[in-house]
């Protein structure tokens, strides 16, 4: 082969691996674009979900209003508020449930013994969240229920002084993946995972029965929103049995008690004679809600649970934001 016929061979190679490199270089760069491409509409998908549930949030905030207005100071289950909602969007839907935050007990009310100078006796928050457990028909004993009520409210106080079932930092900093106690106000119902003596057995189960009122240490339960699934609410509150409380709640009058007097009244009730800490922890009214919204847009899904708070008569806020979970 003359020189002339080499330098062809040499350089038709290099034009094979150009035109190679060029090749792989643009399949590189339209996967990529196509990578690209999709990322960009899951992102367009993800915000469309996000905006659809904050719409659902703003319509909630905007019924609730319009249920004060309407309603008064009584507020009750038959109400339309407390029916959840589907509505169909194109490409998805919307789901939303509005619930009251004042049919279920708020942990925080066991701050209350802050106030309670001799720690070795419970406050009557304590002791109603204590029967409440027992009674709630899960297999928790009365250890259990001791060690969890005392831990409870040492996790919420701001002394380092331990209950004769509690616990404070020294039992948190010996575990495996050690941790503080909060001393402060618990923000989020999960936070009782946390607490010493809650067990995986049952948490799941007594979860539907408690909720956390940010920023807020006191008890009000609405009787016109229980539900016989949160008689042991009502149980631990007044020292009924759970069957006594189930038949309160199921004889309730169709659109609830007009007055919480009436309530109180019940025979059932009268019997207990309730001192007047407790007979002021019952009302007909709610000031806290909690919506529940889920979102589908395409291949996008979207969960937020909003905390709202009645602020007067035409003022509802959002008192707290979790987005891609359900309390």
């Amino acid at each position: 082969m003359t020189p002339f016929g080499s330098q062809r061979g040499v350089a038709l190679l290099i034009v094979l691996m150009i035109v190679a490199l060029v090749t792989v270089l643009a399949t590189q760069m339209g996967t990529r674009l196509q990578l690209q491409i999709q990322r960009t509409m899951n992102i367009k998908d993800s915000n469309q979900a996000y905006w659809y549930a904050m719409g659902a949030e703003a319509f909630a905030r905007k019924s609730v209003t319009t249920l004060m207005e309407e309603t008064g100071d009584k507020i009750s289950i038959d109400q339309p508020w407390a029916k959840a909602f589907t509505y169909p969007i194109e490409g998805g839907g919307i789901q939303a449930r509005l619930e009251d935050m004042q049919s279920c007990f708020n942990l925080n009310a066991l701050a209350e013994q802050n106030n309670n100078k001799n720690q070795q006796q419970a406050s009557e928050p304590m002791e109603a969240f204590h029967h409440m457990l027992l009674s709630s028909g899960f297999e928790i004993n009365s250890y259990t229920a001791d060690t969890v009520r005392d831990s409870l409210a040492d996790w919420l106080d701001s002394d380092d002084s331990m209950r004769p079932y509690g616990a404070e930092d020294s039992e948190y900093e010996s575990r495996e993946f050690p941790y503080l106690a909060a001393n402060n106000l618990m923000s989020s119902q999960s936070e009782i995972r946390l607490v010493n003596g809650v067990e995986a057995s049952w948490i799941n189960d007594i979860l539907p029965l408690i909720c956390v009122i940010p920023d807020v240490d006191s008890l009000a339960i609405n009787v016109n929103t229980l539900t016989e699934e949160r008689a042991a609410v009502l149980a631990g509150a007044t020292g009924l049995s759970l069957q006594q409380a189930k038949s309160l709640i199921s004889s309730r009058p169709q659109e609830g008690w007009d007055d919480v007097n009436d309530f109180l009244n019940e025979p059932v009730l009268a019997a207990m004679d309730l001192d007047e800490t407790r007979r002021k922890w019952f009302t007909i009214t709610s000031e806290y809600f909690i919506l529940h919204t889920k979102t589908r847009y395409n291949k996008a899904s979207f969960s937020l649970t909003s905390v709202l708070h009645v602020q007067g008569e035409k003022e509802v806020k959002v008192l707290r934001r979790e987005f891609g979970g359900v309390e």
